[in-house]
């Protein structure tokens, strides 16, 4: 596998996402990051600096940030041709490498704490921290990444070798050293186990044997400790909150890295592993809203509760939304299923937005489908995070799936420009108000008239979709919801593609219930239901809708719905010159509508707003006024 098929070469600054999605990702490159780290005094880079590291014995995580920002800055440089930002990667990095010491260190760490040094072993801590507790290799994962990332978008050697260089020191330590990565992170080892991300990326960078050896190292590693054996409970099927401690952003970046494994060695037991615990976060471990969530009846707010819990309280973190996207667009890459890219649209739409503030500087560490929205501090993981995971967009948008074929993933206004072997350069501009409407206008242009394949990713929820192209209809036997509708055909400059996604509300209904299960005197299993309780939620299209404060103070509300199809009492209005956002109305008949907007936004994007999603639902309802279950 070479460098291209692993990071298909696609010009950056071809794609231009505008939009709520551009919005966001313009707000992030002019706050975030451009003012959170601008040079070495920055106080996330300042603490790389070797009379600082000599005399930090914390264990904390803050080093991350150094290999989030550059990821994040070197793409947004990269695709935006912003020549002041490219000149503070440049900077930051240079830096970087020059602390950089002889064996390859590069961490905020004082000599006795580094990962190369084994400590006295001691109990574990209730999250599966070791004695002395530390971030050492996750802050060098991240370096690793960011290092690489640079390199890829303006490359120079130095960048590359000091990447190499911890990639060497971490082999050299968990082989001959004498140490096993499950000692240097918490969560049973799961915070240091995520090297195998970036070990699978040096590899890829450089072609060397190495960094693959290094990436196997860690998975049989983080497989022999009982408390994590990954791949082995991820291929028993075990659920995703009983891995480990089930965390959710350390077991999700755990699979990005076994996926890249996959895909550079070709493993089927990686990818079914994969897939295993993919499906588990999919059908039992994410809001409404997209993101992974915890904080209920289990170890920690950030771990995945035990599957069939729920709470209309549960924490979303956004570090774990990063994590669940890229794992997302690496199983989108292996597999070219349309359900990835949607599962990252939802997320994106939702739960990240949601926890972005329109200056592009302030983030929520969590957001939850019901609660206050709470604008995290300056160290904090996930205004990092967040900054990161809005620049994935970008390059899941539009794809080039292969030498002839272009596939659109994630709608909203924009345009993309990729070169294909036949067509040449192929323009395509989007133009919608998606995801507020689902009417959208593909304008293709390729530089020469070519027969190539295009794919419209066709939405699960969208049934009844209609495509056009040139104004003449394709026949609906391939425009099926949930899957791509490929057109190949032969393309000639000024074509135009129309698709309409049907804008229709749809209620969801969760259930809270708690079953207490005993024996009775003959030994019989007695199973008892003690408490049920429904909830009441409502999307349309990629967009969950949410309430401010009902009537201005109640943070919960219950309601008697209708007998009725809820057609009959929900309402759904695009925007329109009376109001600048869609908005759903519900009128149960008995008291004033309730108005719902979207959830990103819904209360204002302000710190200390409310969101209401989930709406307790009377015992008096019936279960069939919902669309689904």
């Amino acid at each position: 596998m070479t460098r291209d098929d692993f990071h298909p070469a696609i010009d950056p600054a071809g794609i231009h996402l505008r939009g709520l999605l551009g919005d966001a990702l313009d707000a992030n490159r002019a706050g975030r990051l451009s003012h959170f780290i601008v040079d070495e005094t920055s106080p996330a880079i300042a603490i790389f600096a070797p009379a600082r590291r000599a005399q930090n014995l914390e264990g904390d995580w803050y080093g991350e940030h150094a290999g989030k920002w550059l990821v994040a800055a070197a793409k947004a440089a990269a695709r935006s041709g912003d020549a002041d930002l490219r000149a503070r990667v440049h900077r930051v990095a240079d830096f970087l490498v020059s602390t950089q010491e002889a064996d390859g260190y590069l961490g905020t760490y004082a000599p006795d704490r580094r990962f190369m040094r084994k400590q006295a072993p001691a109990p574990l801590s209730w999250d599966g921290a070791p004695s002395v507790r530390t971030w050492d290799i996750w802050t060098h994962a991240y370096l690793i990444l960011g290092l690489l990332e640079v390199h890829r978008h303006f490359p120079q050697p130095r960048y590359l070798g000091a990447a190499r260089k911890i990639g060497d020191l971490c082999l050299r330590t968990l082989s001959a050293g004498g140490i096993d990565i499950t000692e240097l992170g918490n969560h049973h080892g799961m915070s240091a186990t995520v090297l195998l991300d970036p070990a699978v990326e040096l590899y890829v960078a450089c072609g060397d044997r190495s960094y693959l050896d290094l990436a196997l190292t860690v998975l049989g590693q983080a497989d022999a400790h009982p408390p994590l054996a990954l791949l082995t409970r991820a291929l028993a099927g075990v659920d995703a909150a009983w891995i480990a401690t089930g965390k959710a952003y350390q077991l999700a970046w755990n699979l990005v890295g076994l996926a890249k494994l996959y895909r550079v060695s070709g493993h089927a037991d990686y990818l079914t592993a994969v897939e295993s615990v993919w499906r588990s976060i999919r059908d039992h471990h994410l809001t409404l809203c997209g993101g992974p969530w915890g904080g209920v009846a289990h170890r920690s707010r950030e771990a995945f509760n035990p599957a069939g819990v729920f709470s209309p309280q549960g924490y979303v973190e956004t570090c774990s939304t990063l994590a669940w996207i890229q794992l997302n667009r690496e199983l989108l890459a292996i597999t070219g299923q349309a359900i990835y890219a949607e599962e990252i649209e939802r997320s994106a739409y939702n739960d990240l937005l949601g926890a972005q503030a329109p200056n592009g500087e302030d983030w929520c560490y969590y957001v939850f489908p019901n609660g206050r929205r709470v604008h995290t501090t300056y160290w904090r993981c996930c205004k990092s995070s967040g900054a990161m995971a809005l620049e994935e967009l970008p390059g899941v948008a539009y794809v080039r799936a292969d030498s002839d074929t272009l596939a659109v993933n994630i709608y909203g206004e924009g345009s993309a420009r990729i070169v294909l072997a036949a067509a040449g350069r192929v323009a395509i501009d989007q133009r919608t108000q998606y995801p507020f409407t689902g009417d959208i206008r593909l304008h293709v242009e390729p530089q020469r008239e070519a027969e190539f394949a295009l794919k419209l990713r066709i939405p699960s929820w969208a049934q009844g979709a209609r495509v056009t192209v040139n104004g003449a209809a394709v026949d609906d036997d391939a425009v099926i919801a949930g899957d791509y509708c490929t057109l190949r055909r032969l393309w000639r400059p000024g074509d135009e593609i129309a698709l309409q996604l049907p804008m229709t509300p749809r209620t969801h209904v969760a259930v809270n219930r708690n079953v207490q299960e005993s024996r009775a005197p003959d030994g019989s299993a007695v199973a008892q239901e003690v408490l049920h309780h429904e909830y009441l939620a409502v999307t349309c299209g990629p967009l969950v809708y949410a309430s401010d404060l009902i009537d201005g103070f109640k943070t919960e509300e219950t309601l008697r719905l209708p007998q009725a199809p809820p057609a009959q009492w929900l309402r759904w209005s695009p925007p329109d010159a009376g109001h600048a956002l869609p908005r759903i109305e519900l009128s149960p008949g008995y008291r004033a509508p309730l108005v719902f907007q979207p959830y990103y936004c819904a209360g204002g994007r302000v710190d200390g707003a409310w969101r209401l999603t989930w709406m307790s639902l009377s015992p008096l309802t019936a279960d069939a006024t919902a669309d689904e279950t």
